[in-house]
């Protein structure tokens, strides 16, 4: 199944709403997953505002009723005081297309119940990265209407005064195309690529199988390589150019001095360089060739020595942080050295220990060499921190309980510790989602939202998914499900945040190619920012119109701070959309009621 195929599924549902008019109206107030739901899975819709009483599930056209219930008792949000109410169907198991519909208020859009029912959205965000896709056109049978010529080669890579170095001297240039341009800007940053790849990879680790079924259309999709890998190879192999052969040490970033106007890839055309190598992004770097090295072993005849090379540059890159592990990137105090200024994406981290945990991991994990399981400490403290760019520990725990049954005897010993800490951080996610008026894991505290919360929300979903594997229990399911219907709509906005899925989606998301392309709809299968309580004084948008954190978000190309897209925000979304679906049957989400 090609990204076309959902991206015309999504269009079918928001077509029913000519449909839903001729009925009731359509009610903004009811929030639910645009896309749908499993036909065993639970089935909540959420309706804002001072309404009681029954709600139906209704063919579309509202004139047959086909299950009623009743509203639950007032929730109010603890963000905004607002009261909600829920709509619990999930004992309806009957497939189809279906709208929910409270009588004097409306009808919600429209939804599916049926088996894979989110199957479209992981291959659709999957093939987002395809169309983030540097240094090579997108031909129309692949790209559609967001085909594109190439933009940013990439073959002639000035190295940066900070970069310089005996065999790289200032103003020289290296080749180093490929990869995929970062968010919304034109710019390939090491440290953001590092919690990509990581998450991606470890998709496959977790879902082998199932990860060989989905096909996303792109040029290697006839190879033996599933397309998740191939498109994983595009980024890793761009990466692989970003270390110095010299000594090992990795760039920070491969970017403009300046970011770009709103204008195509190849029109975009001012100097690129390779900035200074930093500890973060060698870290990084390490830890995603040592866990590339083993996903790509078993494919040793498709890419010869490939594992092997990847497994000597995590090697290569570990020594250089041990020799140089006070490189910290600070773009100002770069800047008031060198010329010219870089601007761009900063990607700055102080504290460096969780990538050296994640890299220690990841090398202990593929060489089975317990030197760098005693490397640095792995385990300094209680905390499980969600994953995001600048905390990357919990990958390292994700990887070790994946990998338990490779473990050395040094390993086996923190076994039991690192589960139950596993557990015990889902835990505290799923506690009390009961009473929140969403009725998802995302939002229980206001601080969820920030830049990016959209990733936040997928995160939290992968760590339920995490505690489910190990446990069975689908009530860790059940919960990142939640946040996949917060994702898809059930939230405070009202948005699908996932351009092209759903019936009310971000239409101008700040993404260079979107707002350039002259094409109406965005690039499908992008996952915006979201809502974000301080993007009115992070971006100069003026078109906020609250401040109550779970609604400050902006469909405008300005909004930087809440619309946005980013490729360590899609990876996170990719996981979760194709995790469940790889699940639903072992859960009996899919089973279908006599």
């Amino acid at each position: 199944m090609s990204v076309g195929k959902g991206v015309v599924y999504s269009l079918l549902l928001a077509n029913l709403l000519a449909i839903v008019s001729n009925a009731q109206s359509l009610s903004e107030s009811i929030r639910l997953n645009q896309l749908g739901f499993y036909p065993n899975a639970p089935k909540v819709a959420v309706v804002l505002g001072d309404v009681s009483g029954p709600f139906q599930v209704t063919t579309p056209d509202g004139k047959k009723v086909l299950f009623s219930g009743m509203l639950s008792q007032s929730r109010q949000n603890t963000i905004s005081g607002k009261t909600t109410r829920t709509a619990d169907f999930s004992a309806f198991h009957t497939t189809g297309t279906f709208v929910l519909a409270i009588p004097g208020l409306g009808q919600s859009y429209p939804f599916a119940i049926r088996p894979n029912v989110h199957r479209t959205l992981a291959i659709g965000a999957l093939k987002g990265f395809y169309y983030q896709r540097a240094s090579i056109s997108l031909p129309e049978p692949y790209a559609g209407q967001w085909h594109r010529p190439a933009g940013h080669s990439d073959t002639h890579v000035l190295i940066h005064p900070s970069a310089a170095s005996a065999t790289r001297p200032a103003g020289t240039t290296i080749s180093s195309p490929g990869g995929w341009y970062d968010a919304g800007d034109y710019n390939k940053y090491i440290v953001n690529s590092g919690i990509t790849m990581g998450t991606l990879l470890s998709l496959y680790e977790d879902f082998p199988d199932f990860c060989r079924t989905i096909k996303i259309n792109i040029p290697e999709s006839k190879n033996n390589l599933p397309d998740l890998l191939d498109e994983s190879l595009w980024n890793l192999r761009w990466m692989l150019t970003m270390q110095d052969p010299t000594d090992g040490g990795v760039y920070h970033k491969l970017t403009n001095a300046r970011f770009d106007g709103m204008i195509m890839p190849d029109k975009a055309d001012k100097d690129r360089y390779v900035v200074q190598k930093s500890s973060t992004a060698t870290l990084d770097f390490a830890a995603v060739m040592a866990q590339a090295s083993r996903v790509l072993r078993p494919y040793d005849r498709e890419l010869p020595g490939l594992a092997d090379s990847c497994l000597t540059a995590a090697v290569r890159a570990w020594q250089w942080a041990k020799q140089n592990p006070n490189a910290r990137y600070d773009q100002n105090a770069m800047n008031g050295q060198f010329d010219p200024d870089v601007v761009t994406g900063g990607y700055e981290d102080r504290d460096a220990s969780d990538e050296w945990i994640w890299a220690a991991m990841e090398l202990y994990l593929t060489t089975k060499d317990d030197t760098y399981y005693t490397a640095v400490n792995l385990f300094p403290d209680e905390k499980t921190p969600l994953p995001s760019w600048p905390q990357v520990r919990t990958l390292a725990y994700y990887s070790f309980a994946r990998l338990a049954k490779n473990l050395t005897p040094i390993g086996q010993k923190d076994l039991p510790q690192l589960t139950n800490r596993l557990i015990q951080f889902a835990n505290q996610l799923r506690e009390g989602v009961d009473k929140q008026a969403f009725q998802t894991v995302m939002g229980k505290s206001a601080s969820d939202y920030i830049w990016g919360s959209s990733a936040v929300a997928a995160n939290q979903g992968i760590a339920l998914i995490q505690a489910y594997r190990l446990t069975n229990d689908r009530t860790y399911l059940d919960a990142a499900l939640s946040n996949l219907d917060y994702l898809l709509g059930r939230n405070a906005t009202g948005y699908s945040f996932v351009t092209g899925f759903g019936s009310k989606t971000p239409q101008h998301p700040h993404h260079r190619p979107s707002v350039a392309d002259g094409i109406e709809a965005p690039v499908p299968g992008l996952l915006s920012g979201g809502t974000n309580a301080n993007a009115a004084r992070q971006d100069k948008c003026t078109g906020y119109t609250t401040t109550v954190a779970d609604e400050v978000y902006l469909d405008d190309a300005c909004s930087y701070a809440s619309n946005e897209i980013a490729i360590n925000w899609n990876a996170p979304l990719v996981y979760l959309a194709t995790a469940v679906e790889a699940l639903q049957k072992k859960a009996n989400y899919s089973a279908l009621q006599k």
